[in-house]
């Protein structure tokens, strides 16, 4: 693909994580198969902790939302292996976390519980967080051009902080502005990228976000902001109409920033 410009009106960029600075394998094949793997594991370990405690409050507030709003929830089958109230306080916890996840759900409750139990993976090294080649290099570029670089992704801001801080490449941290989770709003809403652009003291159109997913472009659109999207191996492909509609990448080594006047 050509090398696609920048608009010269950008003064800040928006990257998503998966798909755009990761791979989706990272996330589908590692990082989440860790959280099955390790659930019951933490639960137990952790659930007198006050952290552990304030997780487990906010899942119960959003199945209390789930019922509200009439939608689906798991069903708890009678497990005769589970004993005490702990035990089955903490299976009826592992049941809506897993179900959750098998939905492919981005509550709020959902990454903090996550972005929780990366944190001891990645800090004892059993995790090291991946990036595609292009991403450092382009974003020590785009410092040394003066931009600002901010995340917005579906996983908790501390699980963003984890991957980069404790990346393959060692902390790079210090290349980023900010960090944006759904706390701020779903990335398939208008108002969401409205809030950042508010956030970090820019209008919309000084903006500019990196996304795989064609939903979150046309909110981003919608909300005035600069999109490009990003193709890469795994994601999902895009039908011609969206391929005509959108300025496209492969890597971020192709995009180039116009020199501001």
């Amino acid at each position: 693909m050509a090398t696609i410009s920048i608009p010269a009106c950008t003064s800040a960029l928006l990257l998503d994580i998966e798909g755009t600075t990761t791979p989706i394998t990272f996330v589908k094949d590692i990082l989440f198969p860790y959280i099955r793997e390790h659930l019951e594991e933490y639960l137990s370990t952790h659930w007198e902790e006050d952290e552990c405690k304030q997780d487990v409050h906010l899942l119960k507030k959003q199945i209390e939302e789930d019922m509200r709003q009439h939608r689906s929830c798991p069903v708890h089958t009678v497990d005769q292996t589970v004993h005490t109230d702990e035990e089955k306080a903490i299976r009826e916890v592992m049941d809506n976390v897993l179900w959750q996840m098998a939905a492919d759900r981005k509550s709020t409750a959902l990454k903090q519980l996550q972005g929780h139990m990366w944190r001891s993976a990645y800090s004892s090294g059993r995790i090291k967080g991946e990036v595609y080649q292009d991403v450092i290099p382009s974003l020590k570029r785009w410092r040394e051009q003066g931009l600002k670089v901010y995340i917005y992704s579906s996983g908790s801001v501390e699980a963003q902080k984890l991957l980069f801080g404790y990346s393959e490449e060692g902390d790079v941290l210090d290349l980023l502005d900010g960090h944006f989770d759904t706390s701020i709003g779903a990335k398939v809403e208008r108002k969401s990228y409205e809030r950042i652009a508010e956030r970090i003291g820019f209008q919309p159109e000084e903006i500019t976000f990196l996304t795989d997913v064609t939903r979150e472009a046309k909110a981003a659109e919608e909300a005035g902001v600069n999109v490009v999207v990003v193709v890469r191996s795994g994601n999902m492909e895009l039908t011609d109409d969206e391929r005509s509609h959108y300025s496209l990448v492969t890597s971020f080594s192709q995009l180039e920033v116009t020199e501001r006047v």
